[in-house]
């Protein structure tokens, strides 16, 4: 589905029938002439297209990969958690090359290009997938599917064992109701707290690929006599920094820190995860700091009036926030999608990788919702904090509230994490985190 909607927006971008009499490629969207209706459908529908198969393919694609680990053998089980590792290393990489190369060939070349080479990559990708069909570990069920099971088993617990007997005959199921259904659903509930004690986290998570950029417009981009760097392109720095820190933390870390723990992984994963969020209090500290000089500056140089006018304010000063959100990631993003899939039953892995995708579907509704809200309060005493001309803006404020919630996130974080207990592996040596937290 993700090539499809790839092809779709080559096409709708490359053959001419697509375009508005006039217009020649997506830059119509921002510039003097309008998309044909047909060109805006297929935009959209291409976008649907890929929200949807992500939301199939990412959970899905990980825990198959995560599979082929056998997590009954020591040394098997150890490599999986470097697994996690090096599927992100590998996503960031993609998102770096992304941003770099295909930005610079939609802005200067045209958006046909720039949709075709993602394409061809999918081609490519795809092909690799399939050649390596006979060699992947397959673990076929011969239980009911994963959603059927939770149906059944929250049957179970709302209206206890004699009606989640009736509601197994009327599955097909003979006998009485299993217990590890229910275990499985308490399984899933008990996870809860943690995906709830990071919503705030994928709500700064959000930020650096909206008003980071926003900010990042009004500053001075020259590298060199000419070369001006798209704001888009500092995300950048976020990849760079993964790509660079996984190793570091593979490698040196993970080793170093296992002689202290005698842990596989280091540390364990509640411990990760909270050193990410540490690292997102931080950024959005440097981020809340480096704004408020952007507004000095605008100030002193009396363009505050003047919106689309350079900052005598060099873009790097914002680069020390995109590597923070950087290591960031390495901790908490790895270290949630290591936890939700190894935290919950077995049968369940691809579910739960999608609850743990689901925080940051559920922060971002979070994150319009806050922006929405602060709008409409903001506009009644004065100025916007989120006013197009960002120079009367006051993005300072959002993120020092933003930091403010962090820290609150951070705090019933530990709470929660140190009454929680791993799930116990069954395996010939366990090398896992086992016991209680952080």
């Amino acid at each position: 589905m993700p090539l499809q909607s790839m092809g779709m927006l080559t096409l709708s971008s490359a053959l001419p029938v697509f375009h508005s009499d006039g217009c020649t490629s997506f830059t119509s969207l921002s510039g003097a002439c309008s998309p044909s209706p047909v060109q805006v459908t297929i935009f959209y529908v291409s976008l649907y297209l890929v929200a949807l198969a992500e939301a199939g393919h990412k959970p899905c694609a990980q825990a198959f990969g995560a599979d082929q680990f056998d997590q009954h053998h020591p040394e098997e089980s150890v490599s999986r958690s470097s697994f996690f590792n090096w599927w992100y290393f590998g996503m960031c990489s993609g998102t770096a090359a992304t941003t770099m190369v295909s930005s610079y060939i939609q802005d200067n070349i045209g958006w046909g290009l720039g949709f075709g080479i993602p394409c061809l990559v999918m081609v490519l990708a795809l092909a690799m997938f399939l050649l390596g069909t006979r060699r992947y570990r397959y673990y076929t069920s011969t239980q009911s599917s994963p959603f059927a099971r939770l149906a059944r088993a929250f049957v179970a617990l709302l209206k206890g064992s004699k009606s989640s007997q009736c509601a197994n005959t009327l599955a097909g199921e003979d006998g009485e109701f299993n217990a590890e259904h229910r275990e499985e659903v308490r399984g899933l509930l008990r996870l809860f707290p943690i995906w709830a004690t990071c919503i705030i986290y994928a709500v700064i998570f959000s930020q650096s690929s909206t008003f980071f950029t926003k900010q990042a417009a009004t500053l001075d981009r020259r590298i060199g006599a000419t070369f001006r760097v798209p704001p888009a392109a500092l995300q950048t720095f976020i990849s760079l920094t993964i790509i660079t820190f996984i190793p570091v933390y593979d490698r040196l870390f993970v080793p170093a820190a296992r002689r202290f723990t005698r842990l596989s992984s280091g540390i364990t994963m509640l411990q990760r995860i909270g050193t990410g969020l540490v690292l997102a209090l931080v950024a959005m500290v440097v981020a809340a700091l480096v704004e408020a000089r952007r507004l000095g500056v605008a100030r002193d140089a009396g363009l505050v009036d003047d919106p689309k006018a350079a900052l005598p304010m060099s873009l790097w000063w914002m680069v020390p926030q995109y590597v923070l959100f950087g290591l960031s990631d390495v901790f908490a993003m790895i270290g949630l999608q290591e936890f939700f899939y190894d935290q919950v039953p077995d049968a369940l892995r691809s579910l739960g990788l999608a609850f743990f995708l689901s925080i940051f579907g559920v922060g971002h509704f979070l994150s319009s919702f806050l922006i929405s809200a602060i709008d409409g309060a903001t506009k009644k005493g004065g100025a916007s904090w989120f006013s197009n001309n960002l120079n009367r803006a006051h993005l300072d404020y959002f993120y020092w509230l933003l930091a403010g919630l962090c820290a609150a996130e951070l705090a019933a974080f530990v709470v929660v994490s140190r009454v929680y207990v791993y799930k116990k592996r069954v395996a010939h040596h366990d090398h896992g985190d086992g016991g209680a937290v952080m």
